[in-house]
């Protein structure tokens, strides 16, 4: 019986599936049911991810989802990855992102996408995933503004997978940056009209 191809449709669309559905596990909505801390999606913007979690008060659940949303597209980049190599780890880690952003679950109001893009990111090339995290380290710590901070690593991205030698990451890095930016569209218009709020602000 012939070996099955690492590049048989069939084989590649279970990948993206799987990927997809563990990138749609919305761990900030499971956190903050499961500690008490009401339903996010009518907390502060109605987002699911760490920085919304923040908004209950609760530092520990909100760097739990930061984790964990990071951690569930690196899961899935790593799987494909070792089982079917590079290819396959780049659809996982779109996957993965597509499913955070628009999961099936929550009719598909996902997240924006930043904890799960430093997390494909750091396992498709940690070079360049630290580096993205640097940028946002910095961007945060002279703006305080986390969308700003967010929005900027990201634009940078594909610059530093070109710096790093990371060429066959730039076109996958762009969709993520394009999807990104749709799902700040809120936030851009807020930081042009100069309304954006600085974290820790009142």
């Amino acid at each position: 019986m012939p070996m099955m191809s690492m590049t048989d449709p069939m084989l590649l669309a279970g990948v993206a599936l799987l990927s997809y559905l563990l990138g749609s596990v919305p761990f900030g909505l499971v956190l903050a049911r499961a500690m008490g801390l009401g339903d996010l999606r009518t907390i502060g913007s109605g987002n699911i991810g760490a920085t919304n979690v923040l908004r209950t008060g609760s530092k520990k659940a909100a760097l739990a989802t930061l984790i964990l949303d990071g951690a569930k597209g690196a899961f899935a980049v790593w799987i494909a990855g070792a089982m079917l190599g590079p290819s396959a780890a780049q659809l996982a880690a779109l996957a993965a992102f597509l499913g955070h952003l628009y999961p099936v679950w929550l009719r598909f109001q996902g997240g924006k996408g930043v904890a799960t893009f430093i997390g494909v990111t750091l396992a498709l090339a940690w070079p360049v995933g630290l580096s993205i995290c640097a940028i946002w380290l910095l961007v945060f710590a002279a703006t305080r503004i986390s969308s700003l901070s967010a929005l900027t690593a990201a634009g940078m991205s594909v610059f530093v997978a070109f710096l790093l030698g990371a060429f066959h990451l730039s076109p996958l890095l762009l969709v993520l940056t394009i999807l990104i930016f749709i799902k700040h569209r809120a936030n851009i218009a807020r930081l042009r009209a100069g309304t954006e709020p600085k974290f820790g602000a009142k």
